[in-house]
């Protein structure tokens, strides 16, 4: 959870790197909360709660992948290829699955300070 509201407190911040457990803790929160969201939107028989929580998601969403990017030596603009029908988004898969890289133009490695 704390990997969830870490993302929250840097919301709109495309800067830094964020490793492989940080980007999926968020994503595997990110699906719980829309499964929660969408199960009382239907119990209401509404879409209200899901598209605000969708809209607010939109910038961290972002914002976190691009950081997961930057620790795998990419530029954050690589989440555009998720346009691409089908195969971009198998691309982009791969891109936040690899390893961190050693320091680079975004930071310094986020795993250098582990023993």
């Amino acid at each position: 959870m704390e990997y969830f509201m870490d993302a929250l407190k840097r919301y709109a911040d495309f800067s830094g790197r964020a490793r492989r457990k940080q980007y999926w803790m968020f994503v595997l929160f990110y699906f719980i909360f829309s499964i929660v969201v969408t199960i009382v939107d239907s119990i209401l028989g509404t879409a209200f709660l899901g598209m605000i929580f969708g809209l607010a998601m939109l910038v961290p969403s972002l914002a976190i992948g691009a950081r997961r990017l930057h620790d795998t030596g990419r530029t954050g603009w690589w989440q555009l290829i998720a346009l691409i029908p089908l195969i971009g988004m198998i691309v982009l898969i791969v891109f936040y699955v690899q390893d961190s890289h050693p320091d680079n133009e975004h930071g310094p490695n986020p795993k250098a300070g582990e023993a």
